[in-house]
């Protein structure tokens, strides 16, 4: 891979690939949330002042049959324009000949956004004539879309065969690499890892690779219920996978064996109803009476979850403790939040694995008091399951 700060762009026009899926209005197609496009100015801003031009591929939405207007590009290159306060031109497709003629013409200084790359069913498929079009429209390969890293597409990974010595990871990838990097190769101990959502079956791999490396796992969130409910609690109506009940006992005991600290929540907030002005309660976790449901960590197990995040020198938070949408079952999560970013101001260093606890620290207010919050949920989640993630293999090979 080629050293992005070194590499000199003055003249190049520069194949990026971003992650510029980003939310829309869905009547007036506006942008409601531009963090994603803010990430990447740095990596667009320094090709920029090197002498470079931008050639922008990115892809929005799940586009199923070619071009949809409401997943067009078209919708956020004026936020573009004002973010980076140059001229931003706009190619109404990826490939083809108006791409070739606005790539030849492009200046330096100026940004060429072209159309959603998976207005084409190659760019899924990783297609390698689709990537060489591609290819053929820069000088030069730069990819800072972490957030897709896990994708094997055309424009994340086939593409940068065709710059073996021209390509290279952007600010905000190798930022994203080398967090995840601390935290599982770097890591200064004690490690928590803090692992919530919905279901046990999303997050099994990640919490079997987590326990080689953790020191203590804190488990919250509905996935907490299948693991009351497989050693024999009652947990009500609480979300519950019986077919997960083995792989929840297993993880329990290579906990075990491992000297590793697993965290159940002892007590919930319960509802009697998914809605946020239903009846709440607090119970024993493995307690929880028929016709209620635990909807957020209790008193207790909060008191107990912040105490040990406290106490970490290395903290990884992928999903919340509870339905935090709801503020009657924000609780948990806001807690979580709050220690985490008291526990980095104490010293510990604190990756936000994306996803729903990227958008609970920024509800919360806590975004700019940990580490880094991760712009790739699937990736960082996959990276931490062990996996190899094809978008920086491409660009490391």
């Amino acid at each position: 891979m080629t050293d992005f700060k070194s590499y000199d762009f003055n003249g190049k026009k520069v194949l990026i690939r971003v992650d510029f899926n980003v939310p829309l209005d869905k009547e007036t197609l506006a942008i409601t949330d531009d963090k994603r496009i803010r990430a990447a100015l740095p990596t667009m801003l320094h090709i920029l002042k090197g002498g470079g031009s931008l050639i922008v591929m990115s892809h929005l939405g799940r586009p199923k049959e070619g071009p949809e207007d409401k997943f067009s590009l078209r919708h956020i290159t004026a936020r573009i324009a004002e973010l980076v306060g140059t001229n931003v031109l706009f190619a109404n497709d990826c490939i083809g000949a108006e791409a070739i003629e606005k790539s030849k013409a492009l200046k330096a200084g100026e940004i060429l956004v072209l159309e959603n790359v998976r207005f084409y069913k190659e760019e899924t498929k990783g297609d390698m004539d689709f990537a060489s079009k591609l290819a053929a429209l820069g000088d030069c390969y730069v990819n800072d879309a972490f957030g897709t890293a896990h994708r094997a597409h055309a424009s994340t990974t086939q593409i940068a065969s065709f710059f073996p010595n021209d390509k290279m990871a952007g600010f905000l990838m190798d930022a994203e690499i080398e967090s995840a990097r601390k935290v599982m190769e770097k890591t200064e101990r004690p490690f928590t890892a803090i692992v919530g959502g919905a279901k046990v079956s999303d997050k099994v791999l990640i919490v079997e690779n987590l326990l080689n490396v953790a020191d203590n796992i804190i488990i919250g969130g509905g996935m907490a219920y299948t693991f009351f409910k497989a050693q024999g609690g009652e947990i009500g109506n609480s979300l519950c996978e019986e077919e997960r009940f083995e792989t929840c006992l297993e993880i329990l005991e290579k906990a075990k064996v491992k000297g590793v600290n697993i965290f159940l929540p002892v007590d919930s907030t319960i509802a009697d109803k998914f809605a946020p002005d239903a009846a709440t309660e607090n119970a024993a976790s493995n307690a929880i009476p028929s016709g209620w449901m635990g909807l957020d960590i209790g008193t207790e197990a909060a008191s107990i979850f912040k105490e040990v995040v406290m106490n970490s020198k290395t903290i990884l938070w992928n999903g919340p403790m509870g339905v935090f949408e709801m503020d009657a079952f924000a609780n948990g999560t806001r807690t979580i939040a709050e220690a985490v970013a008291e526990a980095t101001k104490a010293g510990a260093y604190s990756l936000i694995g994306g996803g729903d606890s990227a958008a609970a620290v920024q509800k919360f207010g806590f975004a700019d008091a940990v580490s880094h919050v991760s712009t790739g949920g699937g990736a960082l989640l996959e990276y931490f399951e062990g996996k190899e993630l094809p978008g920086i293999k491409a660009i490391l090979d």
